[in-house]
Formats: C-alpha cells, sequence, structure tokens
C-alpha cells in the first residue's frame, strides 16, 4: 500500500454518496498522501479516482465487514474519515479488524449538541483525532464531546493551490460563452438548494439593476432539486445558469466578485478559491467566512440571507472600482498566507502521523 510516509499507512474514507466541497476534499487528500480511498459503491467520486489512477476500493454504505477486510489487506494503520455518517461503520470496522487502526475524523460540518449519550461515548472512545476544519469548530468539538471521551483535537483550514490565470482572451472568450457582455457580474458557485442563498443573491442582483446598474449574476453548480432550480430560472430570467463545471476557477476569474450566500457555512472553500484567484468576495458574517474575510480588508461580510444588505455591499464595490481592486488584492495575500494547499496539507500529515507514534 502506497503511503503518506514511509512507516505510516493511511486509508482515506468517504462513502458519501454526494460530490461536493467534502468529497472533493478526500479525493485531494487521497492524492497529496498517495494513499489508498474507499468509497461508496454508485460514488460520483468513482470516476474521478479511475481517471487520475488512483488506489481505491468500492464498498456498500453500511458494510463494516468490507472495510474491516480491506484494513488489514493494506495494513493500515489510520482511517481518514470525513463524512460524519460514515462513524459508525469506521469504528464498527476498526473492531472487527486485527490491524486496529488509528481512527482521526476531519470535521467538516458544524457540531450543535452535547455527544454524551451512550452511542456517541462508544463512538468517541474508539476515535483517535479530530481535525476542526475551523476555529469554530475546534471549540465546538471541546464543548460538546465529553472530555472523558474526547479524541485529540487539531486545527487546520482547508487550503487551495494556486490557480492557473488566465488570460485577458480567455476571459473574454468565456464571458462570451455565457453571454454576460459587459455586465458586472456576480459569480456564486455550489450546489444549488435554497440554505446556499442563490435565491438572496439574484435577489440583490435584481435590486442592482433595479438601480440603473448593468449587473448579472452566474450561477455554477448542479441542482439538488430541479424544480427548485427552475422556479429560480423562471422568477430570475436575466441571469445565467451555467450548471455543474470543471472549470470553476476559470469562470470565478470572468466575475467582478463571488458571493458565498450560505446562512450557516461551516467553512467556505468557495471563498477561498476565489481570494487565491484574484478575486473579490462577499460571504456571509456567520461560521467559516468571519475566519476567512477580515471585513473591509480583503473582502465585505453582510448579514446572513439578507438581501438587502447584500445589495448594498454589492453596490460598494460595483461603484468603486478601488475599493474592489484593493479588497482582491489583499484578499490573494490573506489566501496565500493562510489557506495553502501544501500548508495545510503537511498539517494534516503531522497530525496523523501524531497520534500513530
Amino acid at each position: 500500500m502506497r503511503t503518506c510516509k514511509e512507516d505510516v499507512r493511511i486509508l482515506e474514507v468517504c462513502l458519501s454518496p454526494d460530490l461536493g466541497g467534502l468529497e472533493l476534499y478526500m479525493l485531494r487528500c487521497a492524492r497529496y498522501f498517495n494513499a489508498h480511498g474507499v468509497i461508496a459503491r454508485g460514488s460520483k467520486l468513482g470516476e474521478y479516482f479511475e481517471k487520475e489512477r488512483l488506489a481505491h476500493h468500492k464498498i456498500g454504505r453500511k458494510n463494516p465487514f468490507a472495510l474491516a477486510k480491506i484494513i488489514d489487506t493494506c495494513k493500515a494503520d489510520v482511517l481518514h474519515v470525513h463524512w460524519t455518517k460514515d462513524m459508525a461503520v469506521v469504528v464498527l470496522a476498526k473492531l472487527l479488524s486485527c490491524q486496529k487502526p488509528k481512527i482521526v475524523q476531519t470535521r467538516h460540518m458544524h457540531m450543535t449538541r452535547f455527544k454524551d449519550d451512550f452511542y456517541h461515548r462508544f463512538l468517541y472512545r474508539h476515535v483517535d483525532g479530530m481535525i476542526g476544519v475551523t476555529r469554530l469548530v475546534c471549540e465546538q468539538i471541546e464543548r460538546f464531546v465529553p472530555e472523558s471521551v474526547r479524541p485529540k483535537v487539531f486545527a487546520s483550514y482547508i487550503g487551495v493551490e494556486t490557480p492557473p490565470v488566465l488570460a485577458a482572451p480567455e476571459r473574454l472568450n468565456l464571458r462570451e460563452e455565457y453571454a454576460l457582455g459587459d455586465a458586472f457580474v456576480v459569480g456564486i458557485f455550489g450546489r444549488i438548494e435554497p440554505a446556499k442563498g442563490q435565491r438572496v443573491v439574484l435577489e440583490a442582483v435584481e435590486c442592482l439593476r433595479q438601480r440603473g446598474h448593468a449587473a448579472k449574476a452566474l450561477v455554477v453548480g448542479s441542482a439538488m432539486d430541479a424544480g427548485y432550480e427552475k422556479k429560480l430560472q423562471e422568477r430570475f430570467g436575466d441571469a445565467v445558469f451555467g450548471g455543474f463545471s470543471n472549470r470553476v476557477s476559470s469562470l470565478m476569474q470572468v466575475c467582478d466578485c463571488v458571493v458565498l450566500a450560505t446562512e450557516k457555512e461551516t467553512f467556505g472553500l468557495v471563498l477561498v478559491e476565489a481570494m487565491r484567484a484574484g478575486v473579490c468576495v462577499l460571504g456571509s458574517n456567520s461560521g467559516g467566512p468571519r475566519e476567512i474575510i477580515e471585513n473591509g480588508v480583503s473582502g465585505l461580510l453582510f448579514e446572513p440571507m439578507n438581501t438587502e444588505d447584500l445589495a448594498e455591499k454589492l453596490a460598494l464595490v460595483l461603484e468603486d472600482e478601488g475599493l474592489r481592486v484593493a479588497l482582491a488584492r489583499q484578499g490573494q495575500e490573506r489566501a496565500k498566507e493562510r489557506f495553502d494547499e501544501t500548508t495545510q496539507f503537511e498539517e494534516v500529515r503531522a497530525a496523523l502521523e501524531e497520534l500513530c507514534v
């Protein structure tokens, strides 16, 4: 089995059927650590592992016996888990295995209630480490997991690699391809669903147009509910819906600003990706975006799900190009300094290896 260090064998585990930031992060971990991946049969991650020819195993989502067999076959020292719903299967697989590997969970979601019942005490008693993707998540782990069963807690922001810079002609071609013209483009990237706040962004852009500005929203992402997406398309006919795209970084660079409007975002990888691409960002004043954006310095924060406040902030960066350029420049520097992919992966590597000593 390939490893991230000669004497530490890692299995990256994510049995989620979806394909979002969490799942793609697991793929990036497998790639960076040169580790085997364990995914669910029918997982959308499968085509990515196969395309890149990365070693991986496919099992049923609720089959600890199959996972235990993989653990022993690969002689895994560490199970790096990403999806919270996998924890029971992973713990049972550890107990069923001969290898008895360490379990480390990267916690991508907020923790909102005490985990002091029998079930959670049983799980956490067999977990060795938890990596919070923000300081707030780490604080939640320490607040809600009883000290007697609490795993060792590490903090590590999710990093992003430096994206290739899009040349001016390529930007122009993309704007033409998506019928953006000369409009002030507000981009929103992610799965299309109510909690992601596309409606709020579309309403805010509509407010800009009502003020006489040539503004247009670019919505990129797959729909969780085709009916909901259709309603948005019918209501906001001037917006451009680009669907799922593998060219996210390029599309961000044709935007004048990128907005993350999720009501309760744990981290906010979209913001970091846009900042690294040199694009001005705006994020909800809640959760992860508060740790990513220095308000008024490296981006702007607005009240979650508040159309009027977002419209006012968008008007600021639309009407003041100097401010927009300054926010983009400072954001890019901040992302380079604090959210670098290599730095972050080395922090995770150190955490995984520390637990194996």
